[in-house]
């Protein structure tokens, strides 16, 4: 099957989920991971109507900026930012998902008001605890809210995490509803630059349950482009 074909079959299972659990499926944003794909094959994707772009690397992204490759979607970072490619991040990806520290986060303001622009961004949670894994401790998250609410170029629109992979989409429900809980639970501060309107998480084989556990935002890159073929 083709790029169209399974971005069809992707928003088919997503909403779906989403009935299931109550929810409107225009409100679960489906984000194209299109790490090692083409610039040709990633506009495939957007025609499709895929609802952004997702890339993991910043000179991947560079490159294929300058080749035009997201025209007609926005763009978002969803892997590894290191702080020496901060300023290449910001402003050209619309959110950065996974600011996995504080030492980040203020990079990241410190770029966005040289540039002038206020940077969007999610908190990623270790929410397994698993030690190859960056990103703050659950128990963290309220006190680093009011830490970065005196920042003035960064925008707090949520969090992200990725589970521990596992062979079954379902044995990582548990994370994901702890992630929910996390969400909500901090959803009620009001801060100016913190607004809790998205939780990412679900990817391939598991974004129908991230849905089911209250994600309004899956990163889905093999479902739609197929097994990825590294250089």
């Amino acid at each position: 099957m083709g790029i169209e074909e399974n971005v069809r079959i992707v928003r088919e299972k997503m909403a779906a989920a989403a009935v299931a659990a109550g929810r409107r499926p225009e409100d679960v944003l489906l984000i194209a991971a299109t790490k090692t794909n083409s610039a040709e094959r990633i506009r495939e994707a957007i025609a499709a109507g895929v609802d952004a772009c997702g890339e993991n690397r910043v000179q991947e992204m560079l490159e294929k900026n300058a080749q035009g490759a997201y025209a007609g979607a926005p763009l978002h970072f969803i892997g590894h930012l290191q702080k020496n490619k901060v300023k290449q991040a910001v402003g050209l990806a619309r959110l950065i998902h996974g600011a996995d520290s504080l030492e980040l986060l203020r990079v990241i303001d410190r770029v966005a008001g040289a540039k002038g622009l206020r940077q969007e961004l999610l908190l990623e949670v270790n929410i397994a605890a698993e030690a190859s894994k960056s990103g703050f401790r659950p128990e963290e998250i309220p006190g680093l809210l009011d830490e970065v609410s005196s920042f003035s170029h960064i925008w707090v629109r949520g969090l992200m995490a990725i589970p521990p992979v596992c062979a079954s989409g379902k044995e990582n429900r548990p994370y994901f509803d702890q992630m929910e809980k996390l969400f909500i639970d901090n959803g009620q501060k009001k801060y100016d630059n913190v607004s809790m309107d998205f939780l990412s998480m679900g990817m391939s084989g598991d974004y129908e349950e991230a849905i089911a556990s209250g994600a309004n935002m899956v990163r889905v890159g093999t479902a739609i482009f197929g097994q990825r073929v590294y250089p």
